[in-house]
């Protein structure tokens, strides 16, 4: 099986050869460990084909670390010149701040096409901060939820034009050949809860969620959902809804075990590795055995991508960063 063919298989809920991967390392973890990485696992043709700018730096370390899934950048849009009242006033404002878009829609589909032409992976569109994060990234999260507790009236217009935007961004996306499948991402959740009541999050969050995954379904491609923090309470929401991958289930605040039990026929989970004990304070040896128990009992029947439950942060020391690639390689 090609690597993109396990992750569609562990998405579709059948067990495989070799159960798929997909290690991400953030901003500052690049920073520390990228050229050790490509020293140690990128070989002599993924390294020409990075040479003449075939594949980037950053897609030829992690296809060489075993990842199935290689996530691409696309064009989007942000908030544009927002003043700084709108984020620190207490008050909801009387308007939406102005938005400008970013990016090429023709490199993005060079990228693409590279990715499929000289890798095996499932080409995975990532947009981190897609829907409510992208509000509280305009109005800072506290006063945003106080806004949709308080002024739910403004809360809903700015999460209804964010959609909107998205929507039309999206659109343009979709239907670029090559691409597999769609990262929305918006945290929902704290260390200990939601940090809304589900009833709000159903009302005001879920329908333009929705608009969305279905845009994504229609284009015949996966939709995936990352949200920090525990969801379990909108569990069976995202379900019913069509997500196709949940990410990144974090063991420190969910009983992953138990989600397998209750959902694992119907959602495909990349996470529960913890980056917040075993990652950063085991063991080489630890870290292989977790990596070894979570993926035996998280890929039963598919429905699992192994990973951290977060990106690798330079407080990892990089004998456990290879316990886990090298494991991972292994199952």
């Amino acid at each position: 099986m090609t690597r993109c063919e396990r992750v569609k298989a562990a998405i579709a809920h059948r067990e495989t050869d070799k159960t798929p991967s997909c290690i991400h390392l953030t901003y500052l973890g690049g920073k520390a460990y990228f050229d050790k990485l490509y020293e140690r696992y990128t070989d002599e043709r993924l390294r020409k084909l990075c040479d003449e700018g075939k594949i980037s730096r950053n897609h030829a370390i992690y296809y060489g670390m075993g990842n199935h899934v290689l996530a691409v950048n696309c064009p989007w849009w942000s908030w544009f010149d927002c003043p700084a009242e709108y984020t620190t006033s207490e008050e909801a404002p009387d308007y939406i701040p102005k938005t400008k878009g970013y990016g090429s829609y023709e490199s993005f589909a060079e990228t693409v096409s590279n990715l499929k032409e000289y890798t095996d992976a499932y080409v995975l569109v990532t947009i981190w901060g897609s829907h409510f994060e992208k509000a509280n990234f305009a109005r800072g999260i506290e006063n945003f939820l106080a806004d949709m507790a308080g002024d739910p009236e403004y809360a809903q217009r700015m999460l209804d034009f964010i959609i909107r935007k998205n929507i039309v961004m999206l659109e343009n996306i979709v239907n670029t050949p090559g691409i597999d499948g769609i990262l929305l991402g918006s945290d929902w959740g704290s260390q200990h809860d939601l940090l809304m009541s589900p009833e709000c999050w159903r009302k005001m969050i879920a329908p333009g969620e929705k608009k969305e995954y279905d845009l994504i379904h229609e284009a015949g491609l996966d939709v995936w959902v990352h949200s920090c923090g525990d969801i379990r309470k909108i569990f069976p929401d995202i379900v019913g809804m069509g997500v196709d991958a949940l990410n990144p289930i974090q063991p420190e605040c969910m009983d992953i075990y138990e989600l397998k039990e209750k959902y694992g026929d119907k959602i495909t989970f990349w996470g529960g590795i913890s980056t917040q004990r075993t990652l950063p304070y085991g063991t080489p040896q630890e870290v292989a055995e977790e990596t070894r128990a979570v993926t035996k009992a998280l890929s039963r029947n598919g429905g699992y991508i192994i990973a951290p439950a977060q990106e690798i942060q330079d407080d990892v020391p990089f004998e456990n960063l290879c316990a886990l690639i090298d494991t991972a390689m292994q199952l």
